[in-house]
């Protein structure tokens, strides 16, 4: 097993195969997808990255794939699909397809088509998801009031409707589709790293899918931003970037929150 809260700069693969069975809580990651990026001119192979998570994830852990697909010719590629029907192969469990939505607008694949503006989040677990901490942020304006609800019952004709009566919370957990800001040079903590994806969200995965003390993995490590809301969640973390100009500035930041933390427990 690999030394825990460091960021290796290596090929994920080889990584992995140094830790041990079953060892990993939780990954978070967005690989590089459809060459939309050489990331200086490395590549990767989905399949041997897919059984090496497989394998290092324990039994009930969860992994966190961010992705989207390249427009090549006016077609989507579906890579994003390929994937998550191989994991489910593999078999990993695909427990929700999620979306995490923009809040700005990205490239048009096409001038025929939409301006696009989310990835998809795959939540992929191993066996009976173990954690689940729920981020109760929906907010009710019914909150306090008793409320109708309806509730489905189906049958071999159809469905029968059925309702009921309850006290609304003030809030709930929230949907499927996340929203963040994405901004480019400015905002929280942005690098020079091409595609780092918003801290809330890797803190907001992190949050839900593992507990204190659990170890997260990001075999695309990139800039850091796994690395350093494990850190400031307290959690432990290992990753792995093969270039060592987006290693070293993800060392730099994991080094600079560490300070961080030391400084608000004195």
């Amino acid at each position: 097993m690999k030394e825990l809260n460091k960021i290796y700069n290596t090929d994920c693969i080889e990584g992995m195969k140094l830790l041990d069975d079953e060892c990993i809580d939780l990954t978070v990651t967005s690989p590089p997808y459809d060459n939309l990026r050489t990331y200086n001119g490395f590549t990767w192979d989905f399949e041997s990255v897919a059984k090496e998570l497989y394998r290092v994830t324990k039994d009930g852990g969860v992994v966190v794939w961010v992705v989207g697909d390249k427009t090549n010719k006016g077609s989507e590629t579906g890579t994003s699909f390929k994937q998550a029907l191989y994991a489910k192969e593999i078999g990993f469990n695909l427990h929700d397809t999620m979306i995490y939505a923009k809040n700005a607008v990205g490239a048009c694949g096409s001038k025929y088509s939409y301006q696009q503006s989310f990835e998809y989040m795959f939540i992929f677990t191993k066996n009976k998801i173990k954690t689940f901490n729920p981020i109760k942020d929906l907010i009710s304006k019914n909150a306090g009031k008793k409320v109708t609800y309806a509730k489905t019952k189906s049958n071999s004709n159809g469905y029968l409707l059925e309702t009921c009566e309850k006290i609304a919370p003030k809030s709930s957990k929230r949907q499927n589709v996340w929203w963040y800001d994405i901004g480019f040079g400015s905002g929280d903590d942005r690098t020079k790293h091409p595609a780092q994806f918003p801290e809330a969200l890797a803190q907001d995965h992190i949050l839900s899918w593992s507990n204190e003390g659990d170890t997260v993995l990001d075999p695309f490590m990139g800039s850091g931003t796994t690395a350093k809301m494990a850190i400031e969640n307290k959690r432990n973390f290992i990753g792995f970037e093969i270039s060592k100009e987006y290693c070293d500035i993800g060392n730099e930041r994991i080094s600079f929150s560490n300070i961080t933390m030391k400084k608000e427990k004195e």
